[in-house]
This record gives C-alpha cells, sequence and structure tokens, in this order.
C-alpha cells in the first residue's frame, strides 16, 4: 500500500467521530493513535522475549530496564502483555486496559502520549462509546515496519498533520517541509564531505533542527548518509515547539533507536535546549514572516548582554519577521573550523535577501555572513513549493569550511525553473521538483561554475527541449524557424559585490537674499550648515572612490553639495532576482500591428458568419 491509500485508510477514521467531534478535533484522536498502532507494531516481535525478561530479572531482585531494551532491541519497550489487537478482546474494560497499556510503556515513549494529552481523548471517547470502536479500527491497520518503513511512515504522519491542519484552519507549512526540497538540502551540505559519504569511512557526525517539525528533514538526512555510507554513524539532534509535531519527532527518533533526550520541547528562540553544544550539520525551515514579539524581551536581553557571546550578535532583524534570528541561531552552533567546522541550509523567504537599509538589524546580519566569508550559495526554488505559501523562497547553504575555490566567493543558482506540476495540488503546493532537477541543482552547486539554460523553441513556440549549457560552451542549434533563449542559471560573485556604502549628500542652507548661512559656534563655526530639505542619499558599491563617485555622479549636477561622512554605513543587500534578469526586447510596431489586422480581420469574419 503507498504512503497516501495508507493516511487515506488511516483518516477514514474520522468517519466514525463525526457528530461527537468537531471536524478540527479528528486529529487529536487520530495522530496519537497512529503512533500507539507504530509502536504496538514495532515491538510486537520482541513482546514475549520483554514479558519473559521482566518476569526472570524481577524475580532475581535486579532492575529490569537495561536489559529489557536489550531484548526488545529498540530504544524503548512495553511490560504490558496486552497490544492493541488484545484489548478488543475484553470489551467492557477497554477503557482501563488501555490506560495500562500505555503506562507500561517506557517513560520515553509514555511522554510521547502526555504531549498529545491522550488521556483526556480516550475519555471522551468512552464516554461517546467510540473507543472500542476506534481501537478496533487500528487494531486492523498494519504499521509493522516491514509492510511500511520510516521513511513511508514520516511520510503518513505529515500527510496527517496536513490534513489535521487544513481542517483546523491552521498553517501546514509550519509543521513540515515538502520531501523534495530537504532531499535537495540534505545533498547540498554533504556533497562536498567526500570523507563522510566514503562507503567503510565509520564516521561519527552530528546533524541539529532548530525547528524539526516531525523529524523529517533529520530522518530524510539520516537516511541519505546511510545510503551512501553505511558505516557512518549521524546522531541527530532538534527542537520543536508544538506538542504534536514533538510527540511525532519523538516517536520516530525513539523507532530509529535515536537517544530521544536529544530532541527537546519548547521556543527555540527564548529557550537554547542545546546550550554550548555545537554541530557539524545543520538544517532548518523556519516560520516565514512570523513575528517574534512573544520572546521580544528575551531576545533582546541576549542581544543586549551577550553580543556576540550570545546567538543574536550581529543585530536584531524587525519583529514582524523572526526567521533571520534561527539564522543567527544556527551560526552560533557551528563548530569551530579548527574543529572540522560545520555546514548548514536553511530556508527563507526573499525578505532577508534586501529588507532593510545600511544600518538596519537586516543588513548587519547579511553584513556579518558576508564579510566573515560564510556564505556557500544561495538557491532560488520554484514558487509554489510548499503547503501553507506560494511565494519565492530560497535555500541559503551556509559554510565556515569552504573550500579554497569557494573563500571569497558566493554561487547564486535560480532553480525557479527546475518543476514539474502535481497531479494534484496539496494546499498551495502545485509544484514538485524531479530526482532529475535535484540532480542538476547539486551539480550546479558542486561543480562551483556559471552555467546558462538553453530553451529551445520550434517553429510555433512550443518548447522542445531544455538544456544547462557551462559559461564556456555553446548554445544548441534552434530548428528550422524556431528560437534559442539563453538565461543564466548560476551565477558567482565576490563577497564584497553585495556590499555598499550609504552616503548622505548635504547641500547648503541659504537665507533669503540666497547667502550660504554658516554656523555661529562649536564644530559647526564658519562651515555651511546643510538644508535638511534638500538633504539626499546615495548608495555607492564597496571598493568604488567615493571621492570620484561624488565628482562623477554629484558635482555636475550639484556643485555645492558636500558629503557628510559621520552619516556615511556600510550595508548588504543580496539583489538575487536582478543578477538573473534577462532583458527580452519588444516586438516591433509592424509584427504587433500585422497580428492586430489579423485577430480583426477573423472578429469580422465571425460576426459577419453570425449576421447570416
Amino acid at each position: 500500500m503507498n504512503q497516501s491509500s495508507l493516511s487515506a485508510l488511516i483518516w477514514s477514521v474520522a468517519d466514525l467521530l463525526r457528530g461527537d467531534y468537531k471536524q478540527s478535533e479528528y486529529g487529536r484522536v487520530i495522530l496519537p493513535f497512529t503512533v500507539l498502532r507504530r509502536l504496538d507494531c514495532v515491538l510486537e516481535p520482541t513482546k514475549q522475549a520483554v514479558l519473559k525478561e521482566k518476569e526472570a530479572k524481577e524475580k532475581a531482585g535486579l532492575n529490569p530496564d537495561p536489559f529489557l531494551l536489550r531484548k526488545a532491541k529498540q530504544s524503548f519497550y512495553n511490560t504490558s502483555p496486552l497490544d492493541l489487537p488484545k484489548l478488543l478482546g475484553d470489551q467492557d474494560h477497554i477503557r482501563q486496559n488501555l490506560y495500562a497499556y500505555v503506562q507500561a510503556f517506557s517513560p520515553e515513549a509514555r511522554d510521547i502520549f502526555e504531549r498529545f494529552d491522550f488521556y483526556t481523548q480516550v475519555e471522551r471517547l468512552a464516554k461517546a462509546n467510540l473507543l472500542y470502536l476506534v481501537t478496533e479500527k487500528f487494531a486492523n491497520i498494519d504499521l509493522h515496519p516491514d509492510a511500511v518503513d520510516n521513511a513511508q511512515m514520516g511520510q503518513v504522519f505529515e500527510e496527517l498533520i496536513r490534513k489535521f491542519a487544513e481542517i483546523s484552519n491552521e498553517t501546514a507549512g509550519e509543521h513540515f517541509t515538502p520531501r523534495e526540497v530537504i532531499r535537495l538540502m540534505v545533498n547540498l551540505i554533504f556533497i562536498e564531505d567526500d570523507d563522510v559519504l566514503a562507503p567503510g569511512n565509520a564516521v561519527v557526525r552530528t546533524i541539529y533542527d532548530p525547528t524539526a517539525g516531525t523529524g523529517g528533514m533529520l530522518s530524510v538526512a539520516a537516511e541519505h548518509l546511510l545510503q551512501h555510507n553505511p558505516d557512518a554513524r549521524l546522531t541527530l539532534y532538534g527542537q520543536e515547539l508544538n506538542d504534536e509535531s514533538y510527540a511525532i519527532c519523538k516517536a520516530d527518533m525513539l523507532i530509529r533507536g535515536q537517544d530521544v533526550g536529544n530532541m527537546v520541547a519548547g521556543n527555540t528562540l527564548s529557550e537554547d535546549g542545546h546550550s554550548g553544544r555545537k554541530f557539524d550539520y545543520m538544517l532548518s525551515n523556519p516560520p516565514f514572516g512570523v513575528e517574534w514579539k512573544k520572546v521580544e524581551k528575551v531576545v533582546r536581553r541576549e542581544h543586549e548582554e551577550k553580543g556576540f557571546d550570545g546567538r543574536f550578535g550581529p543585530g536584531l532583524p524587525r519583529v514582524s519577521d523572526g526567521s533571520m534570528l534561527f539564522l543567527m541561531h544556527l551560526l552560533a552552533k557551528m563548530r569551530p573550523a579548527v574543529e572540522g567546522g560545520s555546514r548548514f541550509g536553511i530556508v527563507l523567504n526573499g525578505s532577508p535577501l534586501f529588507t532593510g537599509g545600511a544600518g538596519s538589524g537586516e543588513s548587519e546580519i547579511r553584513r556579518y555572513v558576508l564579510e566573515n566569508d560564510l556564505v556557500e550559495a544561495i538557491i532560488g526554488l520554484p514558487t509554489d513549493m510548499f503547503y501553507n505559501t506560494g511565494i519565492a523562497t530560497y535555500v541559503w547553504i551556509i559554510s565556515n569550511k569552504k573550500p579554497d575555490d569557494r573563500k571569497g566567493y558566493v554561487q547564486l543558482i535560480d532553480a525557479g525553473s527546475f518543476w514539474q506540476k502535481m497531479r494534484k495540488s496539496l494546499g498551495s503546493k502545485r509544484k514538485e521538483m524531479s530526482d532529475e532537477h535535484i540532480a542538476t541543482v547539486t551539480q550546479l552547486f558542486g561543480e562551483f561554475a556559471e552555467a546558462e539554460l538553453a530553451t529551445v523553441f520550434d517553429a510555433d513556440g512550443k518548447e522542445v527541449v531544455r538544456q544547462v549549457i557551462a559559461a564556456a560552451e555553446f548554445a544548441p542549434e534552434p530548428p528550422a524557424g524556431g528560437k534559442v533563449k539563453v538565461a543564466p542559471i548560476a551565477r558567482i560573485f565576490k563577497n564584497q559585490n553585495f556590499g555598499y556604502t550609504t552616503l548622505t549628500i548635504e547641500r547648503p542652507l541659504r537665507d533669503e537674499a540666497g547667502k550660504v548661512v554658516l554656523g555661529q559656534k562649536g564644530k559647526a563655526k564658519g562651515k555651511p550648515q546643510p538644508d535638511s530639505s534638500l538633504r539626499d542619499t546615495e548608495n555607492v558599491p564597496l571598493g568604488e572612490d567615493i571621492k570620484a563617485y561624488l565628482e562623477r555622479e554629484v558635482l555636475p549636477h550639484a556643485p555645492d553639495a558636500w558629503i557628510d561622512e559621520a552619516k556615511s554605513k556600510v550595508g548588504y543587500e543580496i539583489p538575487f532576482n536582478r543578477h538573473f534578469y534577462v532583458f527580452e526586447p519588444p516586438r516591433d510596431l509592424h509584427t504587433i500591428d500585422e497580428e492586430l489586422k489579423g485577430v480583426s480581420a477573423r472578429i469580422m469574419a465571425m460576426l459577419g458568419e453570425l449576421a447570416e
């Protein structure tokens, strides 16, 4: 059974809940029962061995816990002889037996059901005489790892959460990231590390997601590394604010045999659950455009009191969008370069690229990452890729262990045209990247070269083929009557190309007679006084001679102007789209006129037919 069919089967439990539960409450029952059934199936092969071991160790007067974990062959266990199918054998006592069954899980697994507030739902189902029916439905769903692997199970959870969020009118995108975006990000953070990916190399690495959701990013990263190097060990760390997402993430980590103590609940910005810890790799998809007013006090205090010793040293973005706070949080978690360094990928919307002028919090954060040579690449994704928004999104790849050829440079990749239409839209998500698209972007990043995309059109203007061409290669020949459109898709810039100095240009204040007003005291004595109504600003690219700029661009138009150097500020912005814009000259008037005549003639002919 594929993931969509399995999700639909599980969601069909909603038919039982209709009437007793509001639509927006279905997930409160379906999600915890799905987790319970999954844990039930995972433990089923070792169930009897665990029960025997418990009995033997208790007789010997020993604490059975460490022995039970070994027998269960998992990082959790259950000491009850019951499971969901057995619960159906005693309909009259199903509520008490279900409680006893859940209580018999090891503490970490029990915490999952507490996060779901599971017992409240059990009571409510029992009162509505639905508990037996719901338990029966789940007992008949096979979620055994042999039938549903971890990757598929993760997608099932995400699909259920998406449905739950949609009917609850919540934002599903806050909970998880499309799998193809995660695969692309995972490819990009690992591609330059041959030692980690090489089979037979028993490396141990850590990866962290401060906005873990259901753990999708961490799971895909673990699967990717295992696929390339079965001897590598990747330890997963994360933090998640939403209790339901956290519970699912924790369940997934339990089944994977990860230390669930590495998964922390809470708000990453106000309570760093991994304070003092550094990581080899990191991934994050923080919520877009979400204000951080609730944690403003704590964040500002850390910024002001700790500066660069804390997480938010470079500056603070405006309160209306906290995504750049997560960027700085990840910067603070990077392992120092002398200890091997770090690389991370973070998904951001367009705002962090250019919002805020010189001296603003956003500009200062961009200045910090660019002047410290931390940005490896920024990849523009297609629009309509995420479940809760259709806006343009960008993956930033940040590293303090750049290869020598990348040092001092930033690569921009425009992957906006690398998509295929989905058979069925999911929320705002109408497009997806194929494996081929992901491979192309990964190759562009890995080769660290400039490239163009040649699109071939036939005589009717229909697209025939697309081809990525390296900077030194020639575009393909167009078919008869057709044409080839060439546009850049990968460009390389020096870090300082994104910097500029904002100059304040002053003009003198004049009295009614037109004479320049001079200062009367202090430092201003004898100097022309500025006229605030004539004040202007100019942005001069870094590296350009400011005096030469003034003489060339300003003085020919305002010979009495001067620069107030005390107000000069350095700023940084990354005008992504501008670097990929290709000017297409408009068609000549004769061609347009001929087309209009043709259309007019067809309309007149159609009207003539109607009149007959």
